[in-house]
């Protein structure tokens, strides 16, 4: 068994009466485990899943990446918010029972607005959350009602939004975050599934070694 999986391990959680396959990243000295949904349009081994879970893990950022009942079972449409809801809080208390490492919550996309309910309607014990491409309206219709919810969450925030997100007009997302007096980090040149403009993209590291970058100053900003 080579190194990098040997850092993998495949998992099982209980959600209700039935089990959803899950992921753990494993990191040598982890400074906090991140509990991370994915987006309505792929899975928890989707390469953009992947490509998170790599980048935080270089900076010291544990994941236990885990599936959704729907992609478990194959289906296209996404479960209710009630099934959501409580995926995310069974991967939360699974985290909690098995890591002895601070713990965050989020999710990219449907994965990280599912975990923004949850931690309001569960009162889950995080110590902040991490919100990749949060969906704030569909595209074409601007709109924050899908936010109404945030300013109820009581730990810390953090937005890792790009700045061409067809889903998150620029203005709307940054009122939403100082309502919840949340912190916003733009990737610079990324779409809502982190494609990039090469030729216009002024940072030269990688759109995930930057989201990780700011991940980690998260991190360590609410731990110390």
């Amino acid at each position: 068994m080579n190194c990098l999986r040997s850092l993998l391990a495949e998992l099982a959680l209980t959600v209700g009466d039935r089990s959803v396959g899950a992921i753990y990243k494993e990191v040598a000295e982890p400074l906090a485990t991140l509990v991370f949904g994915h987006g309505a349009g792929g899975d928890m081994r989707h390469r953009t899943m992947k490509a998170i879970a790599e980048a935080f893990s270089k900076v010291g950022i544990a994941t236990l990446r885990f599936n959704f009942p729907f992609k478990e079972d194959g289906h296209a449409r996404v479960d209710s918010k009630a099934v959501s809801e409580a995926t995310v809080k069974a991967a939360v208390e699974f985290a909690a029972a098995n890591y002895q490492t601070a713990l965050f919550l989020g999710g990219h996309s449907f994965g990280g607005r599912m975990a923004s309910h949850a931690m309001v309607d569960y009162e889950l014990d995080v110590d902040g959350m991490i919100l990749c491409s949060f969906p704030l309206h569909p595209r074409g219709k601007p709109s924050i009602t899908r936010a109404d919810h945030l300013a109820s969450i009581g730990c810390p925030l953090l937005f890792l939004s790009g700045t061409r997100d067809a889903l998150a007009e620029p203005d709307l997302l940054g009122s939403v975050v100082n309502a919840a007096r949340a912190k916003l980090q733009w990737l610079e040149t990324a779409d809502h599934g982190y494609g990039i403009l090469k030729r216009t993209r002024r940072r030269k590291d990688d759109v995930f070694d930057e989201m990780a970058s700011h991940a980690r100053d998260f991190v360590v900003s609410v731990t110390l």
